[in-house]
């Protein structure tokens, strides 16, 4: 009798392994499968953003609502903003500043690709 429930015991965990082995593999599958839809999106709104005018010019000033903040490659603050779903960078924003308040900028250039541009705050 002892041998049957030592062997009932080692079936079990071995199901209960296998279980969890497959539903791990199971989600990340679907979570692999999420991030490369992200990443495909993220690639066609570069390539669409590229073959497009921009809509703003250099020496333009805009109202741009703050969408987000990021760090620069340089180390400093810049809001990311967007106007008619084009990025613009904006530095120089007062630390007061909070995502969703609409600032004024001016434009000062452009990415390589021209796909977003570079602006310094002016203010609100």
């Amino acid at each position: 009798m002892r041998g049957m429930v030592e062997l009932a015991v080692a079936a079990a965990g071995g199901l209960l392994a296998a279980v969890v082995a497959g539903f791990a593999g199971y989600w990340k599958g679907k979570r692999n499968g999420r991030v490369a839809a992200e990443r495909a999106a993220s690639r066609k709104a570069h390539e669409d953003a590229t073959e497009r005018k921009p809509p703003v010019e250099i020496g333009d000033r805009v109202n741009l609502g703050v969408k987000e903040f990021n760090e620069h490659h340089s180390g400093n603050r810049v809001a990311v903003c967007k106007k008619e779903g084009f990025v613009i960078f904006v530095d120089d924003v007062p630390k007061g500043v909070k995502v969703g308040i609409v600032i004024d900028a001016e434009v000062t250039s452009f990415g390589r690709e021209k796909n977003s541009a570079e602006a310094r705050y002016v203010g609100r």
